[in-house]
């Protein structure tokens, strides 16, 4: 719960949605998914090797565990039939980034973006209460577009990583360097990729958006708040003319509130809809 509270505000306070037995689960696989990507995060470059083994190590607990994240993880597996290949898939993303953090277009990056939180929804969806096995592509689609609204945000914080994520095609297509966004200075083209990358993200939502219907009440209303929480990230980058070099795009407590009237409607209009199985 305190690793959820302290890295994951949005995801955080869309739990609170849930139910205690159903939160706790949602807790344990969050800090389980964030403890493996600090191990990436945390690296110094020149440390890789070492990057590696904790991750192999990590992955370990998976089947045997005897870490207390890893023990509450397993306990929520067993509880809600949350399938382990998702997170071994999430844990080989993470390996991707030991190598190469660059991607030559958008499908080598929506795989990425898959592995490292397509993933991630695959896990939350029968905590939240998924039975309709048509609906957990719709599930991997919202984690890739939240993926993908992370690295917009993040563009800055990642060039200080040497790291860029952008679709280097992309990139090239607006007028764009990849060592100018490194920088910190990324020139006029940059305006518009970051908008066509916006329009991308909100389409993947959009996408996303059917299948929380599947879900259990509760869910649907913890998974709308999630996504709507974190789709506002495009709108703060959008107030920032698009300059995430300026400053962190964040969503402040107070946008949050006056946005759940919106997530409110949303979720009354899919409870009333009968639930039905989704189409892949």
């Amino acid at each position: 719960k305190e690793i959820a509270r302290l890295h994951g505000r949005s995801f955080f306070l869309a739990s609170q949605c849930l139910p205690r037995d159903r939160r706790r689960a949602i807790h344990a696989t969050y800090a389980f998914c964030r403890l493996a990507d600090d191990t990436i995060d945390n690296a110094p470059t020149d440390h890789s090797e070492a990057a590696a083994r904790q991750l192999d190590w990590w992955e370990g607990q998976l089947e045997a565990p005897d870490d207390p994240v890893a023990l509450a993880f397993a306990e929520a597996r067993a509880a809600y039939g949350v399938p382990v290949t998702p997170a071994h898939e999430l844990i080989d993303g993470l390996r991707m980034d030991l190598s190469s953090r660059r991607y030559e277009n958008w499908p080598a990056l929506r795989h990425y973006s898959y592995c490292v939180a397509g993933t991630v929804g695959l896990l939350v969806a029968p905590i939240l209460g998924c039975h309709d096995p048509g609906a957990l592509p719709k599930a991997a689609t919202l984690g890739i577009a939240m993926q993908l609204t992370n690295i917009l945000r993040d563009v800055a914080e990642d060039a200080e990583r040497g790291r860029l994520y952008l679709p280097l095609d992309e990139i090239e297509a607006f007028g764009c360097a990849p060592d100018a966004i490194l920088a910190g200075r990324p020139g006029r083209g940059f305006r518009d990729l970051m908008a066509f990358e916006i329009a991308r993200a909100r389409s993947l939502y959009a996408e996303a958006y059917p299948g929380v219907s599947a879900l259990a009440p509760a869910g649907r209303l913890a998974t709308l708040t999630a996504s709507h929480f974190y789709a506002g990230i495009l709108t703060e980058i959008e107030r920032l003319d698009y300059d995430v070099f300026r400053c962190r795009a964040r969503v402040s407590a107070s946008r949050k509130l006056r946005s759940l009237p919106s997530v409110t409607a949303g979720f009354l209009t899919l409870s009333m809809r009968a639930p039905a199985r989704i189409a892949p």
